[in-house]
């Protein structure tokens, strides 16, 4: 088995919802998610002019490779509605990190390669893994948000989290 982190985001209908679903098929699909950050509102990053978003990060274990977790997400996805290439999404499923394990193909490259240039993704994942080291920048999260360039708007979530994860 291996610990896998995801980051999981939503900006259109019932975004908590969303959120809650994914982390369900997550669970049907050799996916084991153990910990779970609170739940985020954030502004969108790059592509303004939409609705605010609600993230989160995940961590998982699964006998899955990199790929089959790849697909996973994208197939529950696209179960949850979500259409490419829009911007806005009912459910965006990231894979962060596949242990420590670097990868870099035309559909996947790990770790992500944007991660440590949003806060949106560093602050939830400083939650459940602040020491954790990234293989490419040999920074721990908490480093990477320390040093992170974005400054948009990240505020935890009234609901709170997702609990039980």
């Amino acid at each position: 088995m291996t610990t896998i982190l995801l980051s999981l985001g939503s900006n259109l209908g019932d975004r908590l919802n969303y959120l809650r679903s994914a982390i369900d098929l997550l669970r049907g699909s050799r996916i084991r998610t153990f910990r779970c950050s609170s739940v985020y509102e954030t502004e969108p990053v790059e592509f303004t002019g939409q609705p605010d978003f609600l993230n989160m990060v995940v961590a998982a274990r699964t006998p899955l490779g990199p790929e089959a977790v790849l697909a996973a997400g994208q197939q529950i996805e696209q179960q949850l509605g979500r259409r490419r290439p829009a911007r806005a999404r009912t459910i965006d499923i990231d894979l962060l990190y596949y242990g420590t394990i670097e990868v870099s193909t035309g559909d996947l490259e790990l770790p992500h390669p944007r991660l440590h240039e949003r806060r949106f993704v560093l602050i939830p994942l400083h939650e459940i893994a602040s020491s954790f080291l990234d293989p490419v920048r040999n920074q721990t999260v908490e480093s990477l948000l320390e040093h992170c360039p974005d400054q948009s708007r990240v505020t935890e979530f009234s609901s709170g989290s997702l609990e039980p994860c």
